[in-house]
């Protein structure tokens, strides 16, 4: 069981399911525009801990008071402290971006609002990105000299190239709809379905078989970077295992006598 007590703080609320499927971390930096801090790269690595701990098949991440994420907070900058404070500073948002990727579970960003700089590589990290209809994305860091180096690495594996070459570079400002047509996010919802609509997703994508979920996963991912052949070399073998498990095994058997599978996890 998730204690969700334990994993939440002045910034950062974790709630979890009754059934422990989704674990849902708000971050709540409102004074700061939900800017990360270290305490909230650290709060949201311990929940992705803790999902790859337990039975979580989903991770929500999202922001208090209709804001997602401004970025990383200028005022925890190392300012002439050297080039390891610098490196130390940013690498932990490089590790929050891998453990994304690597947990056991999905991830969900539900952005409402702002989603700039280092919370749009926060958002686009995750498998799906569902955004209000008045949300808006962006890099702003080139405004201030800096370039969105790390969030770089998950905006331009989901938006075509010269779309993401015009958002890092210029800083602008997207909608929603144009976000979605750049390939940033999964679908856009009016305001007020937004809720109704982030857990018609979370419930659909948990109800599935966690054996599936895992290693699904862990396959898409890995077989991103190779070429073709490499590719479905690799994913006969993914598909020959998951195959194997006593959760396909339950969903045939569910679906052939019509009644609802009851997953084992195996």
């Amino acid at each position: 069981m998730v204690d969700a007590e334990a994993l939440s703080s002045d910034d950062l609320t974790v709630s979890v399911s009754d059934d422990d499927l989704v674990i849902r971390a708000t971050i709540d930096r409102i004074d700061r525009r939900n800017a990360l801090d270290d305490g909230v790269i650290q709060g949201l690595s311990d929940v992705l801990e803790a999902a790859n701990a337990g039975p979580a098949r989903v991770v929500v991440i999202c922001g208090a008071s209709g804001t997602f994420c401004s970025g990383g907070d200028l005022q925890e900058f190392p300012i002439g402290q050297g080039t390891q404070a610098y490196r130390e500073n940013f690498g932990a948002l490089s590790g929050l971006i891998e453990r994304l990727q690597s947990t056991s579970a999905l991830t969900v960003a539900a952005v409402e609002g702002h989603c700039l700089a280092g919370g749009l590589g926060l958002a686009t990290a995750c498998e799906f990105v569902l955004a209000s209809e008045d949300a808006r994305f962006g890099t702003p860091e080139v405004e201030v000299g800096l370039f969105p180096a790390q969030a770089m690495a998950p905006i331009t594996r989901a938006a075509t190239e010269k779309d993401a070459l015009k958002l890092l570079f210029t800083g602008e400002h997207v909608d929603a709809g144009e976000a979605r047509a750049m390939g940033l996010v999964t679908d856009v919802v009016a305001a007020d379905a937004f809720e109704a609509e982030l857990e018609d997703l979370v419930d659909t994508l948990a109800a599935n078989s966690p054996v599936l979920i895992e290693m699904g996963k862990e396959a898409y991912y890995e077989q991103r970077g190779m070429e073709m052949g490499a590719a479905l070399t690799y994913l006969k073998e993914i598909i020959a295992m998951i195959a194997m498990s006593e959760d396909t095994e339950e969903g045939i058997d569910a679906f052939l006598t019509d009644r609802e599978p009851e997953w084992r996890g195996r």
